[in-house]
């Protein structure tokens, strides 16, 4: 599927605003990624989608492109964190992964000002998180039996020290 980037809407939501349908649509595509693509069966209700703020790019058909979860600190960091990144099959190929990586750093800057950020990434994608201003901050290790690494980006003007 052909999108065009212009018709994409973004929106960002707290647990408690999202429509029904809105979170069920952002499930069934962190299922139809995380435990059907990548063949991952684990707990994706961790019990901290309440705590988040949700950010999803949507086509005009409605359809879940790609999508964010932005964690407050103290959840699943000491640091706020973005997760559960992901570009559904229909969005990919026109660089909305990037845009929504973007549009999260800014999301979360704006929750949650002068902090840095965490992830826990998927190794393979390490130089593109790299490409956003993260540096790598742990060994691999093995999460759902896929390698991953910590990363921290450094909030701005905090120069990389933590």
């Amino acid at each position: 599927m052909d999108v065009d980037r212009n018709t994409v809407r973004w929106q960002v939501s707290r647990y408690e605003n999202l429509t029904r349908l809105d979170l069920y649509r952002i499930l069934a595509a962190r299922s139809a990624v995380f435990v059907v693509e990548q063949n991952c069966p684990y707990q994706d209700l961790d019990g901290l989608d309440d705590q988040a703020i949700h950010l999803w790019a949507q086509a005009p058909d409605d359809k879940l492109l790609a999508y964010a979860r932005l964690l407050p600190p103290d959840t699943r960091f000491a640091e706020p964190s973005i997760g559960r990144v992901l570009t559904a099959a229909d969005g990919r190929g026109q660089g909305l992964g990037r845009l929504l990586m973007i549009r999260a750093l800014e999301e979360t800057a704006k929750a949650f000002p002068g902090l840095t950020i965490r992830i826990s990434a998927q190794q393979y994608l390490e130089k593109f998180y790299q490409g956003l201003g993260f540096e790598t901050a742990s060994e691999p290790y093995l999460e759902d039996d896929i390698p991953h690494l910590e990363m921290l980006r450094a909030a701005p003007g905090d120069q990389g020290s933590n």
